[in-house]
């Protein structure tokens, strides 16, 4: 790993941690929760992941964004330097398994709601069931404003998906994978071509 890699690295990791660490409506720290949903975001905003815990929501997030050993992680499903905001769901009173998965499934309606791709890159399935109220919920930056502002250049961002979906395609093509696998794929290629347009009109109009 390179010097520059490693910095980029721990940049993460206390980025994490200091999301983690601030309180909530409640006065606790967000990441204390042990039961709750959960959803990453992007550089524009647009829902990429959904998930949760019964195993406190600092100790699940964590093993996302910072464990080459998660499965979505460890397939190329996701890229934890994609994820820019968190938006967390802590069910402070505790939660039946039937009660999270209700909440998980009504916070993937809202993430399809808002996605610009009417999709996710879960490789699972996430069953559907009866929506319910969601508690309120704690939304914010993993990194700093200026490293923020940093990262979200898009040829850093395309040049990051680019490598994401090769290695995906990769994995594909060595492997016996689900269908769920090779939907990531074919999502990971829409948003790579929808950054790539972007950027291209916005070079196009600078003169």
């Amino acid at each position: 790993m390179t010097e520059r890699e490693t910095r980029e690295v721990a940049e993460l990791y206390a980025g994490v941690k200091r999301l983690l660490d601030a309180k909530d409506h409640t006065g606790q720290s967000i990441g204390g929760c042990k039961h709750g949903v959960y959803m990453f975001l992007d550089y524009d905003g647009e829902p990429i992941y959904v998930g949760q815990t019964r195993e406190r929501l600092r100790v699940r997030i964590r093993r996302h964004l910072t464990n080459q050993r998660t499965d979505a992680v460890a397939m190329s499903v996701l890229d934890p330097f994609e994820v820019a905001e968190i938006e967390m769901w802590p069910f402070w009173d505790g939660a039946s398994k039937d009660t999270l998965n209700r909440a998980e499934y009504t916070v993937y309606c809202e993430a399809l709601r808002r996605s610009s791709f009417k999709t996710v890159l879960n490789e699972g399935e996430i069953a559907e069931s009866e929506t319910i109220a969601l508690p309120k919920p704690m939304r914010g930056r993993i990194l700093p404003d200026a490293l923020h502002k940093q990262r979200e250049h898009p040829d850093l961002r395309l040049a990051r998906r680019a490598r994401t979906i090769a290695n995906l395609a990769r994995i594909i093509s060595e492997r016996r994978v689900n269908r769920g696998i090779r939907r990531t794929l074919w999502a990971q290629a829409r948003r790579l071509e929808h950054l790539a347009a972007k950027r291209l009109r916005e070079l196009e109009k600078d003169p």
